[in-house]
């Protein structure tokens, strides 16, 4: 019974020493309230508003700012010695002094202008739980928030609790204080920018958990090319808070901020985006930066193995956009003695030389020969790369550096297409017309008693028989004897006119590769006689008579080069060089000949005729033998000469039909 009455007795004593507490506070705040209206009076800065918003700052450091900013003249006492972590934001000066007095409590004493703060004998301040504000909305999965200064730790528990969904801190952002505001945005989004904002990373699992994790060394945000926020690696900036949200995009290329591109060697900035599960697209600009340090950059950006087997040295300075992991490997060793090969999965990096980093590929030529392609291989590919020849099977084995041999076998390949044949048909027509008209008499003492007899045509020959009869006939009639001719005496009588209509036609065919060389020659061939006498002395001179023919040549000679176009037109090079004997050539002299050339570029379409020209040439010849000065004689001339008119006239015609065969 006594025990109880001492539990009572205790209880309405504490309830009382509260209560007398209470009513100490509140007559304090009071008191504190009626001093500071009364001070607000005369000092305008207790009525002009403040924004401050301070994490973890001492109570006097806070204190000594407000008079700052506000004009106000405070005098703090060493006791006041707590922390403050609170956002005033449109509040004026006397209204954050009256919380911070009811919520520290703290006694403001005023004398004149001056404000003397203390903390009261036995006061404990009361501490107000701040509410997160944080909405989702599970229909749209929406999220929304408000948050100032809030820590992390307690804004991922809240989104957690209402959405369902799973968000981790680490230890070492527990603690750490986040502002933000987004109104109903989807739910990643939402979370991107919170990070984003707040200079954190953000990364979705693929367990479906969200996690935040602070920047690294050389890490800041930005916004990149999709509009999204991305993170970068540039080595030299130090500070990772929220510099992401002063660089956009735009400064990849001008690198404003702290570190400039191409100031100090080594610097360079980095990123990489994904391209829907194929790896990501890489975006680099650095300035004389290290090729290692680049390719292990990008290797952890990109998530693979690799292997380096010996020293990469050497510098670079680049700027590249959206390039895979392969290209900017390859874009970066071009010109360099290094290489890369890939082995089930695993980058092996090093130089060309090394083992395992050689490649072998055999080429089979299809269209063209190993002669034709070996001339076309630039000399400078071939330095890191041996090239043997396999001329039975028209293949080429290529040894040495990988990148190489691709670029030769991708040139090879270009080059190694079907040449085209043209088929070239020369149609030779040649048409002779003329006529010959030989008339004359001749006469003369024969050898032996002649033959007589034949046709006006080819010459009709007189014996001394009948030349006899026909004088004494004449000698019957008249006092005159003329007498008789001897018994090998002839007389020729001729009378002979031949027409010549002549056509020759010719139809060769010629086949070559496109832009390759044609010819085609046709002609004839005469001789003449030309001796030689030598005398060669000795006891008995002997002269030595010596016979020799000479040939002259008259050909049709035709050259074509031929070019295939594009569009199935062929241009054609042509040269035609004619010549040909003309009229009849003394005994043991050369015969007379004509000569025409021309060349010409043409251009027609497959199987078009070409006509090349008519080459037409007239000849007139007029030749007499007699006796001298009667054969000039007119009239007489018929009776002591012969005679030979010659007329002729040729015409020849060049026709070619060029047709492409592939």
């Amino acid at each position: 019974m006594n025990f109880k009455i001492i539990i009572i007795t205790i209880l309405v004593s504490l309830c009382a020493f509260t209560k007398g507490m209470a009513q100490t506070a509140d007559e304090n705040f009071q008191r504190v309230q009626q001093r500071l209206d009364a001070l607000a009076m005369t000092v305008p800065g207790l009525e002009k508003k403040v924004k401050l918003s301070v994490s973890g700052v001492s109570a006097q450091e806070f204190l000594r700012a407000l008079a700052q900013s506000n004009d106000l003249n405070i005098n703090i006492d060493p006791s006041v010695n707590f922390s403050i972590a609170n956002n005033f934001t449109g509040e004026t000066a006397k209204n954050v002094l009256l919380f911070l007095a009811k919520t520290y409590g703290l006694d403001i004493n005023v004398i004149g202008s001056i404000m003397s703060i203390n903390k009261l004998p036995n006061a404990r301040p009361v501490y107000l739980v701040k509410e997160v504000k944080v909405q989702y909305n599970p229909q749209n999965n929406g999220l929304s928030y408000d948050l100032q200064n809030d820590t992390l730790a307690k804004v991922a528990q809240r989104i957690s609790a209402l959405s369902g969904k799973n968000l981790i801190v680490p230890t070492n952002l527990l603690q750490k204080t986040i502002t933000g505001f987004m109104s109903e945005a989807p739910f990643e989004t939402a979370l991107e920018k919170l990070a984003y904002v707040n200079g954190l990373k953000y990364k979705k699992t693929n367990d479906e958990v969200y996690v935040f994790e602070a920047l690294i060394p050389g890490e800041e945000l930005f916004i990149n090319d999709d509009q999204q926020t991305d993170v970068r690696f540039r080595p030299g900036n130090v500070n990772n808070g929220a510099n992401g949200m002063n660089n956009g995009m735009g400064d990849m290329n001008g690198m404003q901020g702290g570190q400039q591109m191409g100031g100090q060697p080594g610097n360079y900035a980095m990123y990489g985006k994904n391209q829907n599960g194929k790896g990501k697209l890489f975006t680099i600009q650095a300035s004389n930066t290290p090729i290692l340090e680049l390719i292990k950059r990008a290797s952890e950006e990109a998530n693979v193995n690799y292997f380096i087997y010996s020293q990469i040295d050497g510098s670079i300075t680049t700027s590249v956009k959206d390039i895979s992991f392969d290209q900017f490997l390859t874009s970066i060793f071009q010109g360099t003695p290094y290489t890369y090969k890939v082995d089930d999965g695993m980058y092996l990096i090093g130089n060309r030389r090394n083992e395992g980093l050689r490649e072998n590929k055999i080429i089979h030529l299809q269209h063209r020969s190993l002669d034709t392609m070996m001339t076309m291989i630039p000399m400078d590919w071939r330095k890191d790369v041996e090239i043997k020849e396999f001329r039975e099977q028209n293949m080429l084995l290529l040894s040495g550096s990988g990148p190489q041999i691709r670029e030769i076998e991708q040139y090879i390949k270009k080059l190694d297409k079907m040449v085209p044949m043209v088929l070239i048909e020369v149609t030779m027509l040649d048409i002779q017309k003329g006529n010959t008209l030989k008339t004359g008499i001749s006469m003369g003492v024969a050898d032996s008693i002649p033959k007589v007899g034949g046709s006006i045509a080819d010459g009709m020959v007189f014996g001394s028989g009948s030349i006899n009869r026909f004088l004494s006939q004449l000698g019957k009639n008249n006092s005159f004897n003329i007498g008789k001719v001897t018994p090998n005496f002839y007389v020729r009588l001729q009378a002979l006119e031949e027409n010549k209509n002549v056509e020759m036609r010719s139809v060769p065919k010629l086949s070559t590769l496109n832009g390759h060389h044609a010819s085609l020659s046709i002609g004839s061939k005469q001789y003449y006689k030309t001796q030689t006498q030598n005398v060669i002395p000795s006891l008995q001179t002997t002269t030595v008579t010596t016979d020799q023919f000479t040939a002259v040549d008259a050909n049709l000679k035709i050259d074509i080069w031929p070019v295939i176009a594009g569009d199935d037109q062929i241009t054609l090079k042509i040269k035609v060089d004619i010549s040909d004997f003309i009229g009849s050539p003394a005994k043991n002299e050369p015969p007379p000949t004509s000569n025409s050339k021309f060349e010409s570029i043409i251009r027609a379409r497959n199987e078009d005729m070409i006509v090349l020209g008519g080459i037409e040439r007239t000849e007139n010849g007029n030749s007499g033998r007699g006796i001298p000065i009667l054969s000039r004689i007119p009239i007489l001339k018929w009776l002591f000469s012969s005679r030979e008119k010659t007329t002729k006239k040729v015409v020849s015609v060049v026709f070619i039909k060029a047709t492409i065969i592939y």
